[in-house]
């Protein structure tokens, strides 16, 4: 999955930016309207006041639902934690009914398995050669494992146990995709670029119409500039696994890793 400029960038380095430019936006566009204030009656300008107040509109209505977007995938990332580290632990333990002397190998399997996968929770980049490595290692595992089983099934073909162990290997390789094409789906850059635009555009609006009113109001638009900026910088904080603030806890799996780690070597 190709790399994303945004989402690569300190998310200091964009709030300090963007705020620098609506501000600048914001002074342009005064003096501007501030120049052309002559030149446009009263109704003109209680026109031009009113498209100002739908572009805000608008602008809020983009920034709630582009939250929503970033906000769902974040929840939904959440979930696949749960949903590998139940997968994995299930798998674990109808290893069990493997013969024994797959036992010890088995287990370090699974061990080595939950490690790696946690280790691959701080490489979100999809393209780094540490992750693809990382992946390598995965699908290495995977491969062993799923030989093991298949193995196993062969040997007794009709062991119900030994079944229900194919069947959660199979939902554990599974689950992995699941969640890696979770944490690499992110609110689109493009959508970003769009809300940057419209924040441009509306900030600039709100400084056309206090140079047509002839007066300025300069905190009420900083406010606003920083609104807009916090709730960009929050879009990107959420759609940066364990890269933010705002992280994606891993209790779930450290608990598998704990568990396994206890069983007999």
């Amino acid at each position: 999955m190709p790399s994303e400029l945004l989402y690569q960038q300190s998310e200091f380095a964009i709030a300090l930016i963007l705020l620098v430019v609506l501000a600048v936006t914001s002074e342009l566009a005064y003096r501007v309207g501030r120049r052309q204030r002559r030149a446009n009656s009263e109704p003109t300008r209680a026109e031009i006041l009113g498209i100002h107040a739908g572009i805000l509109g608008l602008l809020s209505l983009l920034l709630g639902f582009t939250f929503s977007m970033a906000l769902s995938r974040f929840e939904f990332r959440k979930e696949m934690v749960v949903l590998e580290s139940n997968a994995i632990g299930t798998a674990a333990l109808r290893a069990q009914f493997l013969p024994a002397v797959n036992d010890s190998a088995t287990r370090a399997l699974f061990r080595d398995y939950v490690a790696i996968r946690l280790e691959s929770v701080l490489e979100s980049e999809q393209q780094s050669a540490q992750r693809q490595q990382l992946d390598e290692r995965t699908a290495a595992i995977q491969q062993r494992l799923w030989i093991i089983a298949r193995a196993a099934a062969e040997a007794d073909p009709r062991s119900v146990p030994l079944s229900l162990f194919v069947e959660a290997v199979n939902a554990m390789i599974d689950i992995k995709s699941r969640r890696d094409v979770a944490v690499a789906n992110h609110v689109p850059e493009v959508v970003l670029v769009f809300l940057l635009a419209m924040s441009l555009l509306t900030i600039g609006a709100i400084g056309y119409g206090n140079g047509l009113a002839g007066a300025r109001s300069p905190l009420p638009t900083l406010a606003y500039a920083t609104i807009i900026v916090l709730v960009v910088v929050l879009i990107l904080d959420l759609d940066r696994p364990q890269h933010g603030i705002a992280r994606v806890s891993q209790a779930s799996m450290q608990q598998v890793e704990r568990v396994l780690s206890a069983w007999p070597r």
